[in-house]
């Protein structure tokens, strides 16, 4: 008895369950349904006692007080609106505003093919102007190639000589102090400053030697020439 009492629960439960599934596809058919046959009756127009707000009562909306409700007014139930159709019109000024708006956004086909013509030239112009400094570019390119070559050539002959120039202080200040010194001590430091004095008069020197050479040359000159 207690086997059948399961069975009954179990075939109960499963028809439950496959109630709940089979529910949402007949709710969703019958909302269709509905939906496919609603059919709402047409509005009809009250041309016999059209709703006209009183402008002059304070429980009459402000939007309802203005122009472009009356111009509704008057399209839906024309002078039974009790609307002037004169009032309806644009002021000059309105009109004004109306010729140049319509001008800015909506200007005639003479100038729209004009402006779009004044943007092709400007844009062929500046294509052009970036042709020519490419070709200018170009036809500066050797010379840049060559003086960056030469560039590099002297900073790698400078550092050369530097290295050389080091090496060289380094050997003069072994032979000096009977020792190596760090190019970082005072006393190198001391020793190069005393170098470079020496090398600057001896510098002074032959250009003052050489421009009195220069000078009793020309001296010569004019009596060689007697």
């Amino acid at each position: 008895m207690a086997a059948s009492l399961l069975g009954r629960r179990t075939a109960t439960l499963v028809g439950l369950s496959s109630l709940k599934s089979f529910l949402p596809i007949i709710s969703q058919s019958c909302i269709l349904q509905q939906t496919a046959s609603y059919n709402p009756k047409p509005l009809r127009l009250n041309l016999k006692d059209p709703y006209i707000p009183d402008r002059n009562s304070e429980k009459t909306p402000e939007w309802q007080k203005t122009d472009k409700y009356d111009r509704k007014l008057f399209a839906r139930y024309g002078y039974a609106s009790g609307v002037d159709p004169v009032k309806l019109w644009p002021t000059p000024a309105q009109l004004q505003e109306v010729i140049a708006e319509e001008k800015e956004w909506y200007p005639p086909l003479e100038e729209i093919l004009q402006n779009i013509a004044v943007k092709q030239q400007e844009k062929a112009a500046k294509q052009l102007a970036r042709e020519k400094l490419i070709a200018a570019n170009m036809a500066k390119m050797p010379k840049m190639i060559l003086d960056w070559k030469k560039e590099k050539q002297e900073t790698k002959r400078k550092a050369k000589e530097e290295k050389a120039k080091k090496e060289r202080l380094l050997v003069l200040a072994r032979e000096r102090f009977g020792h190596a010194v760090d190019p970082r001590s005072h006393k190198f430091q001391e020793m190069v400053a005393e170098i470079e004095k020496e090398e600057k008069k001896k510098r002074k020197l032959l250009k003052r030697q050489k421009r009195q050479e220069e000078q009793g040359l020309t001296a010569l000159s004019p009596n060689r020439a007697g």
